[in-house]
């Protein structure tokens, strides 16, 4: 698992997350803005087919803010064109690859849970978190 250190974006820095992630643009597929976030932050090329779901998570922090209701999807990754490096340092102090049994702390709480899900083979297509 290629995870990054986060910093300096105001959410959850100095946990490690995935090492690609974002939000969807305007008239931009969930698969489209997955690979466009992994060539701006990881500076390789993805190409939708590439891309395998692992599940999507509907989340909540509880605090009734309508900016923390979220639904996140998320991929397996095992092809792709170049070698990952950070692209945006500003936002992540740290990428190295992880074992799905040896994972670093801290860890973004609702991407352990899937991580978790991963390793046990148990991880079904919709997942809720927070709730």
């Amino acid at each position: 698992m290629l995870l990054q250190l986060r910093r300096g974006t105001g959410y959850m820095d100095g946990h490690w997350a995935a090492a690609a992630a974002g939000h969807v643009e305007v008239d931009e597929s969930v698969q489209a803005a997955a690979c466009r976030e992994v060539a701006e932050e990881l500076g390789i090329a993805v190409e939708p087919t590439d891309l395998v779901p692992l599940t999507t998570m509907h989340r909540t922090q509880g605090n009734h803010n309508e900016i923390d209701e979220r639904v996140d999807f998320f991929f397996a990754c095992r092809s792709w064109t170049g070698e990952p490096r950070l692209m945006e340092e500003a936002k992540a102090a740290d990428l190295r690859w992880y074992s799905l049994d040896d994972l670093p702390e801290p860890l973004v709480p609702h991407e352990r849970f899937v991580l978790a899900g991963m390793r046990g083979a148990d991880l079904p297509a919709i997942v809720s978190y927070g709730f």
